[in-house]
């Protein structure tokens, strides 16, 4: 039962979109014994601002996760934002801190990051190429260069996309080498499709997967079946690879630890999750 003094955690996003994340967050917290809840909020674009203002008059709130359409205009709305999310260009939590100041973050790409991680693949010091540089694909950046990759491939086929986020990639890393424009994925120790293709039967690859040396660690951000094509694909060239539901059970302990809930594992929250298989 929530009460005046649950401590809140608000997922804002547009009315349409599907809240999934009060099945993985509210089953652990009751688990844990935490007084906490998340709660899904629908929010207009045009009504956002003003409404982002005054739920942080709450007593009783920590925090937000913010899902499209919000995440570019958070920047804009709060005190400060942390290197990751200036260089993914939009923040998805927003922490009240005691002062009463908002901190904006991002963790997208620290999801992806940590899956690969804990699958015992070291970031530190390799070259990474992200074919899609829209919202997840610029957060994988992100969090990539945050970890310490040596060089960063940028491949989007939208007019200024990869440019414009290798430039906020220079401004923040300059010691990272980046390149854009191509899709080739030989050379590369990880190789990410944070593209859509895959969601829909007979969908293209996102890239050349004979091109993709053995060695590689490949990623996938689309949920719609575990294994897609370009996984099926690359596995077949012996590639390690991540699924894309990994990304999302691998960043909510992020955010636990952004809120200051602790952390959690990843397997753990999958067996409470209540999310349908």
């Amino acid at each position: 039962m929530i009460s005046g003094t649950t401590t809140l955690i608000a997922h804002l996003g547009y009315p349409t979109f599907a809240f999934k994340s009060p099945l993985i967050y509210n089953p652990w917290f009751e688990k844990k014994g935490i007084d906490a809840v998340v709660v899904p909020m629908g929010v207009k674009a045009e009504e956002y601002p003003d409404f982002l203002k005054y739920l942080f008059k709450l007593t009783n709130i920590r925090g937000a996760l913010v899902t499209m359409p919000h995440k570019v205009t958070t920047i804009q709305l709060v005190d400060e934002v942390t290197p990751t999310a200036r260089v993914a260009g939009a923040a998805n939590a927003v922490l009240l801190r005691e002062d009463g100041t908002l901190l904006g973050d991002q963790f997208d790409g620290a999801g992806f990051v940590r899956g690969i991680q804990r699958k015992g693949f070291a970031v530190e010091g390799t070259r990474a190429l992200v074919v899609g540089n829209g919202g997840v694909g610029s957060a994988i950046v992100a969090s990539l260069a945050q970890a310490g990759v040596a060089g960063l491939g940028l491949f989007d086929p939208g007019p200024g996309v990869s440019e414009a986020l290798a430039g906020r990639i220079r401004e923040h890393y300059p010691t990272i080498d980046v390149t854009t424009g191509s899709k080739d994925p030989a050379g590369y120790d990880v190789v990410v499709n944070a593209t859509p293709l895959g969601m829909n039967p007979g969908d293209p690859l996102p890239m050349d997967v004979q091109r993709i040396d053995p060695g590689t660690f490949v990623g996938e951000v689309v949920m719609a079946q575990e294994i897609t094509p370009f996984l099926a694909a690359a596995k077949e060239r012996g590639c390690a690879v991540q699924v894309g539901t990994d990304m999302l059970f691998e960043q909510i302990p992020a955010y636990l630890e952004f809120f200051g809930f602790g952390t959690a594992n990843p397997d753990e929250l999958r067996s409470v999750s209540q999310i349908p298989k």
